[in-house]
């Protein structure tokens, strides 16, 4: 993609033109010839030097736009290319100020915007087919832009869903481990609590089977009484009688 350059060829007459001019004209003459040799740094310092003998100047400050781009300016040669479009009534001059930011856009992929700057570029000069190439260029690059969109957008939302699916997956494990762990709490709850109810009932004793027990315990110490009695009473017959 060829960027425009405009290219300021003078004669000095035996009058000559005034010396800013001539200063001008000649800061501009060899920053095309750095351009031309690739050298867009120094191309960028002597077009400054031409806009400040003329701030003014459409050749210096185009030109200025060209040597940025080069250097991958951007931004800053697309400001120099829009300070100018309405700055001069020659149509071919117009025309490239719009195919120059039609390419400015174009380097950094917003091809819309790219689009309509060389449509605006061909309104002012049909028949320049460069520009006719770079417009057929940026829609292209448009339709692969908005298919690249369209295809990380369904990328990203099967991403989502099945980012989606898989936390609830992830949370319905998490509700069974937990609805789990409370069914063996309360498992756990239910048979110490039986246990505890177990002993509880052992431990328990109703009030007849209290006085059943003491009952039992007073016959038979009654029984064991009356058995020492007739010990007792046949020991002391068996004393009389051996006297």
């Amino acid at each position: 993609m060829r960027l425009k350059l405009i290219i300021v060829l003078f004669l000095l007459t035996l009058m000559g033109i005034n010396l800013p001019a001539q200063n001008e004209r000649r800061f501009i003459r060899n920053g095309h010839d750095y351009y031309e040799d690739e050298k867009y740094v120094e191309s960028e310092i002597e077009f400054r030097k031409a806009l400040e003998k003329n701030p003014e100047s459409f050749e210096g400050r185009f030109n200025l736009g060209d040597a940025l781009f080069k250097q991958n300016k951007i931004d800053e040669a697309l400001e120099q290319f829009q300070a100018i479009r309405n700055s001069t009534d020659d149509k071919e001059k117009i025309s490239d100020v719009y195919h120059n930011i039609g390419n400015a856009f174009f380097a950094k992929q917003q091809y819309d915007k790219s689009i309509e700057a060389y449509k605006e570029a061909l309104r002012y000069d049909p028949d320049d087919n460069e520009t006719r190439y770079n417009l057929i260029a940026a829609m292209k690059m448009l339709q692969n832009q908005q298919q690249n969109q369209n295809q990380d957008q369904n990328q990203d939302q099967q991403e989502q869903q099945q980012n989606q699916q898989q936390q609830q997956d992830q949370q319905n494990q998490q509700d069974q481990q937990n609805q789990q762990e409370q069914q063996d709490q309360q498992n756990q709850q239910d048979q110490q609590q039986g246990q505890q109810n177990q002993q509880q009932q052992q431990q328990q004793i109703s009030k007849e089977d209290a006085e059943r027990i003491l009952k039992s315990i007073d016959e038979d110490e009654a029984k064991l009484q009356e058995k020492i009695k007739k010990a007792k009473q046949q020991q002391q017959k068996s004393i009389e009688k051996n006297w």
